[in-house]
């Protein structure tokens, strides 16, 4: 995913005929591309949708418990006592899933069985998610406005980049939570900051970041003759949110169980078996 492939890249490559990616998402890809010059892209689509919604699940539970704070109470100073890490129950709590695909089912299965109340914002209506779950779709207003806990389950692209931004950050219900274990560039990250500066947001639990790639590899942009000022300025404010006590980010860490990358490498053996035999078995289409 730190692998950004377009012109560029694929010049140097002219003889390539195939690309398959060890991910879900293929938003570093340039599939149109790749589609003019007739090469096939493949992905792993269905790798991690109940290990990905358990990393919801296990941020969600150290924001409600306090895991983090209690952990650091008793390294950091030996005081073994609950004084100021009272948290708060999941059961009868709102959560909003935007994004109910594969992930997003599972998330709302787990939330199912915490007995959460289950409000979920895609273009596509699951209906079995409705009979089983007790899923209410809602519009995305509606979702920010209803949930105490908003995770976010849905694909980047054109249409999804910055689908919690600055103009709608103050329609979330004040008080809420925001996991992110999708793809950063579904939230401007200048929101968090403001929503978490303004008391909109109490908390967040993050998986991924705007610009993560420079954040492996900050030298790399310090270093570039034309600095872009806009990743710069994301940076520093992923720092700041690093920094905060109510935040608690991993590095891109969702997929990564055992069970997940074998069955990732297993997928990516078949796509590729696939295309050598003239059957691509998780074709990326260009939409």
């Amino acid at each position: 995913m730190t692998s950004h492939i377009g012109s560029a890249e694929l010049d140097r490559f002219p003889q390539v005929k195939f690309i398959a990616t060890r991910s879900t998402g293929f938003d570093h890809i340039d599939l149109a591309e790749c589609a003019k010059r007739g090469i096939i892209v493949a992905n792993v689509p269905s790798y991690g949708e109940n290990t990905v919604a358990e990393q919801a699940f296990a941020l969600i539970l150290c924001l409600s418990r306090k895991i983090y704070e209690s952990y650091k109470q008793i390294e950091q100073g030996g005081k073994f006592s609950p004084d100021g890490l009272k948290g708060f129950d999941l059961k009868g709590k709102t959560i909003g899933i935007v994004g109910l695909g594969r992930i997003g089912v599972h998330t709302a299965r787990i939330a199912k069985g915490f007995e959460m109340n289950i409000l979920a914002f895609d273009q596509h209506q699951n209906e079995q998610a409705i009979k089983d779950y007790g899923v209410k779709y809602v519009t995305l207003d509606e979702l920010l406005a209803g949930s105490d806990i908003i995770s976010l389950h849905a694909p980047y692209m054109k249409e999804t980049h910055h689908l919690i931004n600055l103009d709608n950050i103050g329609k979330i219900k004040k008080g809420a939570y925001l996991i992110n274990t999708a793809r950063g560039g579904l939230v401007d990250t200048a929101a968090i900051i403001k929503g978490l500066q303004d008391g909109i947001l109490v908390g967040a639990g993050l998986d991924v970041l705007e610009e993560e790639n420079f954040m492996i590899d900050e030298l790399s942009l310090l270093n570039n003759p034309h600095p872009n000022e806009s990743s710069l300025k994301t940076i520093l404010e992923n720092h700041y949110l690093i920094d905060h006590p109510r935040v608690i980010i991993t590095p891109h860490n969702a997929f990564n169980t055992q069970e997940a990358i074998e069955r990732i490498i297993g997928t990516t053996v078949e796509d590729i078996k696939g295309f050598t035999a003239g059957a691509v078995v998780n074709m990326v289409k260009v939409s």
